[in-house]
């Protein structure tokens, strides 16, 4: 059993790479899906309004916290856009396996122009942000993560 998980940028294809490899026994902690669940019929895959924000955000860390008590069990993939240092820390040290998926800067823009709202441009920028530093010369390396481009556009 393992514990897989996967970060990038908006609108990179991380839900769409873990649905290519999560079998059903598998649990799958992903935030535009748990949000989804939240909202009423017709909710926006992307959009939410301040309190289904709030409440994912809740939901979300209550699942991850139980989905990585069941890592002996089963394989469980986390969807985490852009962890912060502690929680990379606490991943590692429970040997997860880090994928980054990104197909690069120009394709998330152009897939968030279609797909996403606005806002989330910034939050496109932040992500290869916060990668620059991560990887200047000087700074700890964030450790190994394995690489899966995917191609320019969807097939769905």
């Amino acid at each position: 059993m393992a514990l897989t998980v996967v970060i990038g940028p908006p609108a990179a294809g991380k839900s769409t790479w873990v649905l290519e490899r999560a079998k059903p026994t598998d649990v799958v902690v992903d935030y535009d899906r748990l949000a989804v669940a939240l909202t009423g019929t017709g909710g926006d895959l992307h959009d939410h309004a301040a309190p289904v924000v709030a409440v994912t955000k809740a939901v979300r860390a209550a699942a991850i916290e139980a989905a990585l008590k069941q890592i002996h069990v089963t394989d469980v993939y986390v969807i985490h856009s852009n962890p912060g240092a502690q929680r990379m820390a606490e991943y590692r040290g429970m040997g997860a396996q880090i994928v980054t998926v990104d197909p690069g800067r120009d394709v998330v823009r152009q897939r968030c122009k279609s797909e996403r709202p606005r806002r989330m441009f910034a939050a496109i920028d932040e992500w290869y942000r916060s990668r620059a530093e991560v990887q200047q010369p000087g700074r700890a390396s964030p450790g190994p993560a394995f690489d899966f481009p995917l191609p320019a556009s969807r097939s769905w």
